[in-house]
């Protein structure tokens, strides 16, 4: 019999999926932000490419210059990019309706970081108001946010 616990760890994976197809199985590290504030899901990714750490829509930067004639061009269309969103948002409001279902806390923020190589999925949940309670701050800025302070760390 499935348990909570199942579901989540199910439904997390398919977003790492989601987002390892979208970078054809070719990133070191996917990053994956979620939020849910009363009313709004956010499900946004970026990637760990050759050791340069790029938004979804910037993929072929990270595509090496000795590479450029074997490398693969990534498709980062728009509809691509649309398509990757709406199935991580699918999942995430998937998650809050498992929470509600098992009488669970949503967690507000998850952090989610796949480490390809390796295989391991590591998550950092809070479950205060993040952005909702602040008149400036919104969910983009949070990801952006997160986003400048990995591409500042040194893997």
């Amino acid at each position: 019999m499935k348990i909570f616990e199942d579901y989540f760890s199910e439904l997390q994976a398919d977003m790492v999926a989601i987002c390892l197809e979208y970078v054809d199985n070719k990133a070191d590290d996917i990053f994956i932000y979620c939020s849910y504030e009363p009313k709004m899901y956010v499900f946004d990714f970026f990637f760990r490419i050759n050791g340069e750490v790029v938004h979804k829509h910037q993929l072929n930067k990270a595509v090496k210059e000795s590479d450029s004639q074997l490398a693969q061009v990534y498709d980062v269309s728009r509809d691509r990019q649309k398509a990757a969103l709406r199935i991580g948002n699918e999942n995430l409001k998937l998650i809050h309706k498992k929470c509600e279902e098992y009488n669970r806390e949503m967690p507000t923020e998850m952090k989610l970081h796949y480490d390809v190589k390796r295989n391991s999925l590591k998550g950092k949940y809070r479950y205060e108001l993040v952005y909702s309670t602040d008149s400036e701050l919104l969910p983009d800025d949070i990801f952006d946010l997160w986003f400048e302070e990995v591409k500042g760390e040194n893997f």
